[in-house]
């Protein structure tokens, strides 16, 4: 450690180890017995100085002096415990406390933030103590599907300060993202929508301690989603004082719709022998029927299948408009359309298999009575719930080149 010492008109600087340096303080009562008691310090040597450090050396001596050391803090202590003053120690404890949980704007009141009069919005709110933002996510444990997504928070509410009363979630099917954004979606309220069991039954809220931590995971699952669609959801929490945050958004695509590949399969060889041979038009009238019927995926794989087995009789669509007809061929092919291109991709496959997964998810309900839509709740700490796991069972297409075993 380097020190600065006066000779006349000249300042030179010198070395002292860290151990020298506190046991000069000590001697000078510039560090007193209270910061001893309160910070044990213990000092061992971790190498040596380098020798491209100039301060490690001093003048008309080979060896390097004194060595670095390691502190090492064994016992904690806040600061305003080692001011010996009590009434200093207050003012010190009252400051670092505002300090840390009301930005120096307030007193700490028990657990929450009185604001000075100076810390107030412009919408007459106080904001000593300011919302923070709470950050959506995706939940890593439940992979999204075709029709299912599950999301999951952090909850916001510290210690000391705010209290958050209630979520926000917003979600919506986003058609065109480059569109503007007049229509905000569904809104559903933590409480008195999904806790309450009022809201839809789609939506799964739950919530569950972090350990070792004292805050909550909040969590959602969506369950009636369409397949192969962009969703946009976001998040703003709500307190007790009707201050709200910031907004968190999270976009994601729902997975390919489920195919039934053997299905497929099996409509494929109907209809080539509905088109083989002596087509009536009751025959004609039955292979339309079975086309329109099914869903656009799997009329893609029927496309797939029947050119995989039968292409060297006329492929699918020329075999289909001259059966049919342009305009019937025209009202069946034009549904494929509504397929995206990743979506498209992927039934190219030469093998489709269904899988099942089995999750458990967190399900709960209050035991309180709604609040009416214009009173401001509490801390949503105090809301009574009650929650169970669950499981889902959640399908997904397996592609590939070859067959799963």
């Amino acid at each position: 450690m380097p020190e600065v010492t006066d000779q006349g008109s000249r300042r030179d600087l010198k070395s002292v180890s860290f151990i020298t340096y506190l046991s000069g303080l000590l001697k000078t009562q510039l560090l007193t017995e209270e910061l001893v008691n309160g910070v044990e310090i213990r000092c061992e040597e971790k190498g040596s100085c380098p020798l491209a450090c100039h301060l490690c050396h001093q003048t008309g001596r080979e060896q390097p002096v004194p060595t670095p050391v390691l502190l090492e803090v064994t016992r904690v202590v806040p600061l305003y415990s080692l001011v010996p003053d009590n009434i200093t120690k207050e003012v010190f404890k009252s400051t670092m406390m505002s300090s840390y949980w009301c930005e120096g704007k307030g007193d700490v009141i028990e657990n929450w933030c009185r604001c000075d009069l100076t810390a107030f919005s412009n919408d007459g709110l106080p904001n000593c103590s300011p919302l923070k933002q709470p950050v959506l996510r995706l939940a890593p444990h439940l992979e999204p599907s075709s029709t299912m997504v599950a999301l999951e928070w952090l909850d916001v509410e510290p210690l000391i300060g705010y209290k958050v009363s209630d979520y926000i979630i917003q979600h919506k099917r986003v058609e065109d993202p480059s569109e503007a954004e007049i229509y905000t979606g569904e809104v559903l309220s933590l409480v008195d929508d999904l806790f309450s069991g009022l809201g839809s039954s789609c939506v799964v809220a739950g919530r569950r301690r972090e350990e070792h931590h004292h805050t909550a995971l909040y969590s959602l699952v969506f369950k009636c989603l369409e397949p192969d669609s962009l969703y946009k959801f976001s998040l703003y929490a709500v307190d007790s004082r009707g201050s709200r945050s910031e907004s968190s958004f999270v976009s994601v695509r729902t997975s390919c719709p489920m195919v039934d590949d053997s299905r497929a399969e099996e409509i494929a060889d109907k209809v080539y022998n509905l088109y083989n041979g002596y087509t009536s038009g009751k025959e004609q009238q039955g292979a339309y029927n079975i086309l329109m019927e099914v869903p656009p995926q799997l009329l893609y794989r029927v496309q797939h299948h029947y050119n995989s087995h039968y292409e060297k009789f006329g492929d699918f669509i020329w075999r289909s408009e001259d059966e049919l007809g342009p305009r019937k061929a025209h009202l069946i092919l034009r549904r494929l359309d509504r397929i995206s291109r990743y979506c498209r991709a992927l039934l190219r496959s030469a093998y489709i298999q269904s899988r099942t997964d089995t999750t458990a998810y967190m399900f709960c309900r209050s035991d309180e009575v709604p609040h009416s839509s214009n009173a401001w709740h509490g801390s949503l700490h105090e809301t009574r719930v009650l929650c169970m796991e669950k499981l889902i069972s959640v399908q997904r297409n397996m592609y590939g080149n070859a067959k799963l075993r």
